[in-house]
């Protein structure tokens, strides 16, 4: 354990009000600001930190912190523009596995979320380092560190001793830290964005004053929207712009500006930007595009600098479309309808589109953002917002990328049990990295890792922007189904076996309708009529009929939906029937959700009224009603189970896996594919079961080793090895079914003669009894980090791509989702009469292997192949595992991108 100021590079976080801070470690040239730290204090304060105030101490304590590096001892400093304004120590002592904490603030800055910012930091290190628990002494009367350690979310117990309290704290990264550390980090989250999403003074800097500037577009969109704050053009060569007073920089400005929007020559941003850190600006919108590398460190760094905000840059802009406040900071054609629905998008083209389509539908937008190249403000934050401002209930997101997207998982998990979250899953083609030639590696695409974070965070993902506003239609206007039971009424019976092929193929069910529900239709609607499941009502069907029958299905209990699939005939148009205004006035239509479909009809979704001041969602395509009728029984089910815990696991042994996983990289300091009795010693760390097995490297030894073995039927396996072998059936290292001793030493010579120079040795292993064939593995994302694969196994299991997959850790729903989502799942719970297998100990074996993955981040990719799983239990019979060097990396820790 080795104090090392490069091994933590440093990070900026938010303070509880929203101010940037920089957290790093202490090097010697801090020593006179740390010394000034301590000089500045109050007599008070020092004697709460030092238990006495001393001349002596300031001096004492910055000498201690900027000495050289020594084991055991860490000193995080937390600085904003260049003023050291909190220390955090450890200082592991005689201990191996317990540190000293102590922490000091400066005067005027408490209350602040400084100390405990840097403790989370700390404890961060602490835990990379083996480090298990922290104890602290403190005064009695010192409230405000006994409160900043019972507040962590930490287990923290107290034991008075005089005027003394000594807090021990257990650093385990409980669901109850994380949650901690999420609401304080949501707290600072959106006092920093208020400046950007709810600014009282705005400049936008590069307005032009001939039209045709992007700059000039979003002055305009401001002043022509009724922006209600302070509104500022820059530009030196202008008094006035569009109405809007204009001064030569931003520096000269009457006011300092919550938001400086920057519409300037990519050349001139970093000057820009600069500048307006130095005045004071709180938050940046850069719209500009084609920043080269050194202009976007630039401007990222006077952001982290000055603790500004930014959104962008190469964006549309931001608006909010509060009625108190009106701010529309884009260059878009129009102004955002006032409505629900949060927008966060990376393309401008979309952000338009959806801005175009929400406003159609009468959904409108709380709040905007385009993101553009995301260089720090990303849909994670945008969440956040949503989930505090009282305004938004359906979120929309088109995210290109992740910036973390655990994090990201955990606070869409929180935000959608409170509105639906959706988001277009683009870049499905992309076939992913793929680190090696590992069936695991081979798996897992771009695409299924995208959808494991989507499925496991509660997440609405369509395919196109048509789909995602068909879907938010239904959701904004109609209550969620109980099911996925849909009953499907029609004046038209080819209208309705469309409306039938579009549910079947989206999975919803159509249930037949009981004798009872039957004769109560028949009993309203007219002769001839149909009733099954569609309904086919016949086009004789009056206005008066289809709302009786509507209203009948409503109450029927067993159905969780109801689609009405019309067309427009002479019948109803001689009698003035309006069948769609059925739908609207039918009596307790609010139970359950129904949809329209209108096969003439021009737009894609419509949002009809009804009445009680609602509406109802009318489709032109019975396939677009059913996707949104199956998002929304999708969304039901996942709100409907709670949600999931990770579960602790029995006989793991983390500190000797990782003592396998250094002893390996220190001796291949390249990483690469463990040798059998390597991978062996990992797995046995997590107990994953490993079928009997034995190494040998001559033609004696695997006689040997072959008679210690061979089971009641005789016969073994053998399977050559060799540095960087993947596939050994493709590779031709495999002999199966070998019985008695003439056998074995043939294989072994096969094996010796075609694979010369190669060859390490063999495995030998008793052939492995009838089973079900299971594939399960990890590949470790640089972005997603571990993804869990499982599906159906032996050669076949690339050709077949059964697989399914999800993000580690896994939870307990995680785990029956990964077993029951496969198309092989049927086989694991007994189907064509071969019994179940052992589903618990399939479980374990998941939930044994996440951990492994969530424990080792120098995993590279693992992969079990064949797992044999029968009604007696599940084994692995061929694992492999590549390791690489990866410093560990905490990705719940709060820090900016």
């Amino acid at each position: 354990m080795t104090h090392d100021v490069t091994d933590r590079p440093p990070v900026h976080a938010l303070l509880t009000d929203g101010t940037t801070v920089c957290i790093r470690p202490v090097v010697p040239s801090d020593h006179d600001q740390l010394e000034r730290l301590y000089e500045e204090m109050s007599p008070e304060n020092l004697r709460l930190r030092f238990f006495a105030a001393s001349h002596r101490s300031a001096r004492l304590a910055a000498d201690r912190a900027c000495a050289a590096a020594r084991t055991g001892y860490r000193a995080l400093l937390a600085e904003t523009q260049g003023r050291g304004i909190g220390l955090a120590e450890y200082d592991t002592g005689d201990e191996k596995d317990a540190a000293e904490v102590s922490i000091a603030v400066a005067d005027g800055l408490h209350h602040r979320g400084v100390g405990t910012l840097l403790v989370e930091h700390l404890v961060s290190a602490a835990r990379a380092e083996g480090i298990t628990t922290f104890t602290a002494d403190a005064l009695s009367e010192n409230r405000e560190v006994l409160k900043l350690f019972a507040d962590l979310g930490l287990r923290t117990e107290r034991r008075f001793e005089g005027p003394e309290v000594r807090c021990t704290i257990t650093l385990d990264q409980s669901d109850t830290y994380l949650t901690a550390v999420e609401e304080r980090g949501r707290a600072a989250d959106v006092a920093s964005l208020k400046p950007l999403l709810r600014p009282e003074v705005v400049a936008v800097v590069g307005a032009g004053r001939k039209p045709g500037s992007v700059g000039r577009a979003i002055l305009h969109q401001l002043h022509a929207g009724g922006y209600t704050g302070r509104l500022f053009a820059v530009n030196p060569a202008a008094r006035s712009i569009l109405g809007v007073p204009s001064y030569s920089s931003v520096s000269v400005l009457p006011k300092t500006p919550d938001l400086a929007v920057l519409a300037v020559p990519a050349a001139a941003i970093p000057e820009t930007a600069e500048e307006c850190g130095k005045t004071g600006v709180r938050a940046l919108l850069v719209v500009t595009a084609g920043l080269d590398a050194g202009q976007a460190h630039a401007l990222l760094a006077a952001c982290r600098s000055h603790g500004m905000r930014l959104v962008g840059p190469n964006c549309l802009g931001i608006s909010n479309t509060d009625p108190e406040l009106s701010f529309d900071a884009t260059f878009a054609a129009g102004h955002p309808r006032p409505g629900t629905a949060g927008v966060a998008v990376q393309s401008g083209g979309v952000g338009i589109a959806l801005l175009d389509g929400l406003s159609r539908l009468g959904i409108g937008v709380s709040s905007f953002a385009s993101l553009g190249d995301k260089y720090d403000v990303s849909g994670n934050d945008m969440l956040q917002w949503w989930e505090s401002d009282g305004r938004t209930d359906l979120a929309l997101l088109h995210l290109e990328s992740f910036g973390s997207p655990r994090a990201f998982s955990r606070t869409a998990r929180r935000v959608t049990r409170r509105m639906p979250v959706l988001t277009v899953d683009a870049g499905r083609t992309d076939a992913g990295r793929r680190a090696a030639a590992s069936h695991t590696a081979a798996a897992a695409t771009r695409t299924m890792t995208r959808g494991a974070l989507f499925t496991q965070a509660g997440i609405t993902a369509t395919r196109s922007i048509g789909e995602l506003l068909e879907t938010a239609a239904l959701l904004h206007s109609q209550p969620l189904p109980a099911g996925s039971r849909v009953a499907i009424v029609t004046n038209a019976g080819g209208a309705g076996v469309l409306a039938a092929d579009a549910c079947a193929e989206a999975g919803l069910s159509l249930p037949d309708p009981t004798p009872e529900l039957i004769d109560d239709l028949l009993a309203v609607l007219p002769d001839g009529a149909a009733v099954g499941n569609p309904i086919d009502a016949t086009a004789a069907v009056t206005e008066e009929q289809l709302t009786d029958c509507v209203d009948r299905i409503m109450r029927y209990g067993g159905v969780d939906a109801v689609l009405v699939a019309l067309v427009p005939t002479a019948v109803a148009a001689a009698t003035g029937d309006d069948l769609v205004r059925a739908l609207t006035r039918a009596p307790g239509r609010r139970a359950k959700p129904i949809a329209a479909v209108r096969l003439e009809q021009g737009l894609p979704v419509e949002l009809l009224p009804a009445a009680e001041d609602g509406t109802i969602p009318s489709y032109a395509e019975p396939q677009a009603a059913a996707r949104a009728l199956a998002h929304a029984a999708h969304r039901a089910a996942w709100l409907a189970r709670p949600a999931g815990t990770v579960p602790d696991l029995d006989g793991v042994e983390t500190e000797r896996a990782r003592t396998v996983v250094e002893t390996y990289l220190a001796a291949h300091p390249d990483g690469g594919w463990l040798d059998p009795r390597t991978c062996a010693d990992l797995l046995a760390c997590y107990g994953i079961p490993q079928i009997p097995w034995a190494w040998a490297e001559t033609e004696d030894d695997a006689v040997l080793a072959a008679d210690r073995l061979r089971g009641a039927d005789g016969r073994v396996v053998m399977k050559g090895h060799w540095a960087g072998l993947v596939h050994k059936t493709a590779e031709h290292a495999v002999h199966l079914d070998l019985r008695g001793d003439h056998q074995v030493r043939a294989a072994f010579r096969d094996l010796e003669t075609r694979f010369a120079g190669l060859l390490e040795g063999v495995v030998i292993q008793p052939l492995a009894d009838r089973g079900t064939e299971l594939f399960a593995g990890v590949v470790q994302d640089q972005v997603f980090g571990p993804l869990v694969l499982f599906g159906l196994g032996g050669t076949a299991t690339e050709v077949l791509a059964d697989h399914a997959a999800r993000l580690a850790p896994l939870t307990d729903h995680d785990v029956h989702d990964l077993i029951t989502s496969p198309r092989c799942a049927p086989l694991l719970f007994g189907a064509h009469s071969n019994g179940p297998v052992d589903i618990e100990e399939l479980e374990q074996l998941l939930l044994r292997l996440s951990r492994m993955a969530a424990d080792l981040p120098q995993l590279a990719e693992s992969d079990f192949n064949p797992v044999l799983a029968t009604p007696g239990g599940v084994t692995v019979l061929d694992a492999r595992i590549r390791l690489l060097p990866c410093r560990p990396q905490d990705p719940y820790l709060r820090r900016l991108r």
